[in-house]
């Protein structure tokens, strides 16, 4: 097997390892040794896979040995938290929690409302919360939801803890609709106040920032925007 793909093999094994929570945070990797063996490749190999993980924040190197960050800067991509979705009912990442700072029936923006294809006036769900993992801060989010999901998922206009990380799970299984359709639109830029405050940074501080579209034939299901403090990292596999 080519280096270059055995390269990325590595760094993916032990990147699943540590976003699926089997790897926990402090936890101690294999030594370079013990890699090398396992997979059937050079020093050399090994090292670059691991100074991947180590510049994506995911691990850090003592004299001792390499541990999984103990304040890591990752999280979810909105494709892999629908994946947890599907897979687990949660669209939380291993370690992080949640907390709901507004949800309420509200007259969205008109680029809300021509997303979900509502009349002037129309109301939507609208859920603002923050996630993170112990001290760190992981994402800020804004999800919307068609206003008539609140009649069958009450929740959705709770701002009560624990209920947040699967509420996706639920309003697919009082609605009976399925994602078959999902979208990422991502770009940089500065903070604003209201996003500076919930991740405690400066306004203006740079952010990647996004927006996500889950939906099936009959429309959409979610819409969510969310923003990530400075330097962290997200990412996803596909299949070319």
């Amino acid at each position: 097997m080519p280096s270059e793909k055995t390269f990325a093999k590595i760094a993916d094994h032990f990147r699943e390892r540590i976003l699926s929570g089997e790897l926990a945070p402090g936890s101690r990797l294999p030594t370079n040794r013990e890699i090398s063996g396992q997979w059937q490749v050079a020093a050399a190999t090994v090292s670059r896979a691991l100074q991947a993980l180590q510049v994506e924040h995911f691990i850090r190197t003592t004299p001792r040995g390499t541990y999984v960050s103990d304040d890591p800067r990752w999280t979810l991509s909105a494709r892999d938290r629908l994946a947890r979705v599907q897979r687990v009912k949660s669209f939380l990442a291993e370690g992080e929690t949640s907390r709901v700072t507004a949800a309420e029936l509200v007259v969205p923006p008109l680029y809300v409302a021509e997303i979900f294809d509502l009349d002037p006036g129309d109301q939507v769900v609208r859920r603002e919360w923050l996630a993170g993992r112990g001290r760190t801060r992981t994402v800020f989010a804004v999800t919307w939801y068609p206003a008539p999901f609140a009649v069958l998922v009450p929740e959705l206009l709770s701002t009560a803890p624990g209920k947040n990380h699967g509420i996706t799970a639920r309003v697919l299984e009082a609605t009976g609709r399925r994602i078959t359709h999902a979208r990422d639109d991502i770009h940089a830029r500065e903070a604003d106040a209201r996003e500076a405050g919930a991740l405690g940074l400066p306004v203006g501080s740079p952010i990647f920032a996004g927006a996500h579209r889950w939906s099936d034939t009959e429309g959409v299901v979610e819409y969510g925007e969310w923003c990530l403090p400075p330097r962290f990292t997200i990412g996803y596999e596909y299949q070319p």
